[in-house]
């Protein structure tokens, strides 16, 4: 007998992948310490000094499960987006809620819409899921709503993904174009609205809890691991009616949830003052992301994201190199899209100073190293 052949046979045919190499990973292929983390689209900036003490608070408790109902962050959380907490559901960061509604709706065969190039993750479960990716290309640089509409409709897709602020190219569309593309999409179709980077966008680009909150076939995700500093805590939470999620109820890992996290989250959310500073910051990196890129002829795009999409105006194998080579060389991480044309360009994190200094000291040599080569 196969050693394989007790797994499905779906199982079977997919490759084992990790849509993300970790820079833990990388540190151990290169034999090299990061020296700036600049790459995963983490806060560098961390959680704020509040939700540290309520870390420390929660590690006592360590040893309990959390609450397998998350009433305390399902009411914080309806407290702060002014909702209710049955129209929340909570889940171990946004890849996990992704997961969860693929199997909520995606069987072997099924048509799932998504943008080429976007959020590799999503793509991930769907495969996992047997369903069969249709996928449209972005339209300078932005995901492309008209697209992504006709293909929902001409496949009749009963799942479509949307970033918005997008992620790899922190592009966006205004909030009015988001909720006629929402009520354009046959009822049919379940729309997930990823919106892991609503913090650091403008608020144009957001549509109000409201607008969105009765229709069924919209979820809305959403995170605490950009902004608010928690990653590594692996803290999400979905949006959209109560009938929807309360659907979550049927598959969730219902003590999946670690309790420092949630301590965490509940934390940040009382901390809206650190949130306001940690964007500032955020924004001011992202502008000096920009004019360093500039300063070495390159051209930053506009983000509304906690990173700068940066065009290196040749071809993959050219951003792939400055990628590698500020790795090698200088022990800088950050990372590129994956997908033409996307992948002309490289993608850094937005950071603390001291990293971003190393950035700016670095990126010059590596373009000229390149150039003489």
């Amino acid at each position: 007998m196969s050693a394989f052949s007790r797994f499905t046979p779906l199982v079977q045919s997919l490759p084992a992948t990790i849509p993300f190499v970790g820079p833990e990973a990388i540190e151990r292929q290169r034999g090299r310490k990061i020296a700036a983390r600049i790459g995963a689209n983490e806060s560098g900036f961390g959680p704020a000094r509040s939700v540290l003490r309520a870390i420390e608070q929660a590690a006592g408790e360590t040893w309990k499960y959390a609450d397998p109902e998350n009433h305390d962050l399902k009411q914080a959380l309806a407290a702060q987006l002014g909702t209710a907490p049955a129209n929340i559901a909570v889940g171990e960061g946004i890849d996990s809620l992704l997961g969860q509604i693929v199997r909520l709706v995606v069987e072997p065969g099924t048509p799932v819409v998504t943008s080429l190039g976007a959020y590799p993750t999503f793509n991930y479960h769907v495969a996992g899921h047997g369903g069969r990716l249709v996928t449209t290309p972005y339209v300078e640089d932005r995901e492309d709503l008209e697209g992504l509409l006709a293909a929902a409709k001409r496949e009749n897709a009963p799942l479509v993904y949307f970033a918005n602020p997008d992620n790899p190219m922190g592009s966006w569309w205004p909030a009015d174009h988001v909720i006629d593309f929402a009520n354009a999409l046959p009822e049919t179709t379940l729309l997930v609205l990823d919106e892991a980077y609503c913090e650091t966008a403008p608020p144009e680009a957001l549509p109000s809890i409201a607008s969105l909150i009765d229709k069924p076939n919209v979820i809305r995700t959403r995170t605490f691991s950009k902004a608010y500093g928690l990653a590594g805590a692996r803290v999400g939470y979905a949006l959209t009616t109560a009938g929807t999620a309360q659907s979550f109820d049927k598959i969730r890992n219902h003590f999946g949830m670690n309790r420092i996290g949630v301590a965490a989250a509940i934390a940040a959310l009382a901390d809206q003052d650190y949130l306001n500073e940690v964007t500032l910051k955020i924004f001011g990196a992202r502008e000096r992301i920009a004019s360093i890129a500039r300063d070495n002829g390159i051209e930053p795009l506009a983000s509304a994201t906690n990173f700068v999409a940066v065009d290196c105006g040749r071809d993959a194998a050219y951003a792939r190199a400055i990628v590698d080579r500020l790795m090698s060389d200088h022990g800088i991480f950050i990372r590129m899209p994956g997908v033409a044309p996307l992948n002309r360009c490289i993608r850094v994190s937005t950071g603390p100073d001291s990293e971003l200094d190393l950035l700016e000291a670095a990126l010059p040599s590596v373009l000229k190293s390149l150039a003489a080569g």
